[in-house]
């Protein structure tokens, strides 16, 4: 968790976020009923001051980080990265956009093509920006990315299954840094880990904040998860935000059902340090 100074204009903002789907029609010649996945979500996200979108399974969580990424068109509401609404632009200006802002998925085992060895899987976001450079600039760059990670630049020749799942969300972590982005949207990123690596690759998100300056918008089902990385937290249940405020706060002084359910559902070992332990225990 950081303590920057917040600056004015914040570097994402989103703004009554709507989407909703068509259901199967029930009658032949019957308008289709909507489900409403997000309604009215409005948040900013500061440089510097990591924001936790937290909630149950089909809370909405997946569907705003895609409409957040502009993988999906939102029914309503506004996505703004640096002053820019993601979805009223072009596709080559969407496309130069993404360079400030990449995504970590959830599970390292299907988010890496097994077919590509780790320097072509972290290189990739530089091709797809069209920065592509000669093979060897790309290798260079993958090879420093790599080491900031805690893998070693001879790990590059190597393939996915090479590697434990820690070990294959740092490569995860490495291609969403290799542009440099500004934000980087995380979503459930150490879910699919063992609660021993959870901790090894949260504090390493914490040590690349501080080496690279970039900001974080996470997205989990776990409250202990969004403790120990972000300033605030919004807690979502069926597509609204039904309370938010600072990761003390929602722990000692939960007040939406959804949100003491959540609390009550950590366990007692979180993977935060000892000091943050200690204040969630003295509660």
């Amino acid at each position: 968790m950081t303590n920057n100074i917040t600056t004015t204009t914040p570097l994402l903002e989103v703004t009554d976020l709507a989407r909703s789907y068509p259901l199967p029609r029930e009658k032949l010649f019957q308008a289709p009923k909507q489900m409403q996945a997000l309604r009215g979500v409005s948040f900013a996200v500061h440089s510097g001051r990591n924001v936790g979108i937290v909630g149950e399974s089909g809370s909405g969580k997946s569907t705003l980080a895609r409409l957040v990424m502009a993988l999906d068109q939102p029914s309503a509401g506004s996505v703004r990265l640096l002053g820019q609404d993601l979805h009223q632009l072009p596709a080559a200006a969407l496309r130069s956009a993404r360079r400030d802002m990449q995504m970590v998925f959830q599970d390292p085992y299907s988010s890496l093509d097994p077919r590509q060895t780790v320097a072509r899987i972290v290189a990739e976001p530089l091709a797809a920006l069209a920065q592509i450079g000669s093979r060897a600039e790309q290798r260079e760059q993958a090879a420093q990315i790599l080491t900031a990670v805690g893998l070693r630049a001879g790990d590059l020749d190597k393939y996915p299954h090479e590697f434990s799942g820690g070990q294959r969300q740092r490569i995860a972590i490495a291609r969403a840094l290799i542009t440099r982005p500004k934000l980087i949207i995380a979503d459930e990123p150490v879910s699919a880990l063992d609660v021993s690596v959870q901790a090894q690759v949260l504090n390493l998100m914490v040590d690349l904040q501080a080496s690279f300056g970039v900001t974080y918008l996470l997205i989990s089902h776990d409250l202990a998860v969004v403790h120990h990385l972000c300033d605030e937290v919004l807690v979502l249940h069926q597509g609204q935000v039904v309370e938010r405020g600072s990761p003390n706060n929602l722990f000692l002084k939960p007040q939406h059902p959804v949100t003491q359910a959540l609390v009550a559902a950590v366990p007692r070992a979180l993977p935060g340090s000892k000091t943050q332990q200690a204040e969630i225990s003295a509660g």
